[in-house]
């Protein structure tokens, strides 16, 4: 099969490792050269994905088999007409065209199935944010309706902060979208990936959640299993199938969930292999994530998700700009016991930018905090130089 890969990052990258391990061809897209999943990838392109006609060239040329979106910037409306041309768009042209954009995926998750979120309001200025933060209250989370990696979110903790979070949160933005949504700040205790395997003709399955810590809006490190009651976890599991659904096709989708005192809110899906699952790269499971998205495009039956070992993943973070990043401290991370990294490529740095990942692993009997810490701890062992 032929898969085209929209967006080229490290995500990208474990999903092309994945398919090439299993026979597939893979051509990469991204805006810029020698994106990570570009190195791995068995030819590549480089364009605007926010330029329909563009993509239209890249798809009339290549005649993929399966298109795969790793990004939100992309021009998703002409996804419809690549599924009528015979295309398979992963998971399908409605789920990939309604969480690229999270005003579509909030107002069906609250709107039509009645999912628990927390308070919201979208705003397309400065002014109209200011009215919503009055609707929806002081404290509250404010964020680009098309971004990533938690780019251009922030909290509004007062009135001052509004002007700010706008201006942070345009530049943030990805894609032609200037319209942000205001979110009422929900008191929870944890946060939780549930990774759901949507299979055409088998059953949909779940990963052991993942929990995870954010800073920046982007997630710091991620452990599995995390600890959730079973209550709760059947909450999400319900909450996560109702909505994978209402969205169709096959793959891996990241839903995200608050879990607080008074039970479980949906907050965000992905419709691809999520950054807090890079833990399953740790050999937390028997598939990891990108082999998971990858074997449900391609129909293959997964009989069953096993839970192998305790893990985790601390990120890697640039602290300055540079054209030609190495690093240091690799061989002493290389030297300590169940433990792994991974060096995405990325051709730059810049301040706080994900470079790379440590996984740690240990037995399931293993308290996860005690996981984490050796994974946080053993992260700042390497450097990014510029």
């Amino acid at each position: 099969m032929k898969i085209l890969l929209l967006g080229s990052g490290e995500l990208g990258k474990e999903f092309v490792i994945a398919a090439q391990r299993i026979g597939q061809t893979i051509i990469a897209v991204d805006s810029y050269e020698n994106a990570p999943a570009m190195q791995v990838a068995h030819g590549f392109e480089i364009i605007n994905m926010l330029d329909g006609e563009a993509l239209d060239r890249i798809v009339a040329k290549h005649k993929p088999d399966f298109i795969v979106p790793e990004i939100e910037a992309i021009r998703t409306e002409r996804f419809y007409d690549y599924e009528k041309q015979g295309i398979t768009v992963v998971p399908s042209a409605k789920a990939a065209n309604f969480t690229m954009n999270r005003k579509a995926i909030r107002d069906l998750a609250a709107k039509e199935l009645g999912l628990k979120t927390a308070k919201y309001q979208y705003a397309t200025s400065a002014e109209k944010l200011q009215k919503a933060v009055q609707e929806v209250g002081i404290p509250c989370v404010v964020k680009p309706l098309m971004s990533s990696s938690g780019k251009g979110q922030s909290t509004i903790k007062t009135k001052e902060d509004v002007l700010k979070a706008w201006e942070y949160a345009v530049a943030g933005s990805r894609g032609d979208v200037i319209e942000v949504i205001v979110e009422a700040f929900v008191d929870f205790h944890s946060e939780i990936t549930l990774l759901t395997i949507t299979q055409n003709g088998n059953p949909t399955l779940f990963c052991a959640p993942i929990g995870h810590r954010q800073e920046r809006g982007d997630y710091q490190e991620s452990w599995q299993p995390a600890q959730v009651s079973e209550a709760d976890l059947y909450e999400a599991q319900d909450m996560a199938e109702k909505i994978t659904e209402a969205l169709g096709g096959a793959g891996l989708f990241g839903v995200e969930f608050f879990l607080t005192n008074n039970g479980v809110y949906f907050s965000e899906l992905s419709p691809r292999p999520h950054d807090t699952g890079m833990v399953t790269l740790a050999g937390t499971q028997n598939f990891n994530e990108f082999e998971l998205h990858l074997r449900a495009i391609l129909s293959l039956p997964i009989f069953e998700i096993t839970l192998e070992k305790a893990g985790a993943s601390a990120v890697i973070l640039a602290s300055e700009d540079s054209t030609n990043p190495t690093f240091s401290g690799i061989e002493k991370v290389a030297a300590l016991p169940k433990t792994d990294f991974r060096i995405f490529g990325k051709p730059t740095s810049r301040p706080y930018r994900r470079m790379g990942v440590v996984l740690a692993n240990d037995s399931l009997i293993t308290p996860i905090e005690k996981v984490t810490e050796r994974a946080k701890e053993t992260a700042k062992l390497i450097t990014v130089n510029s």
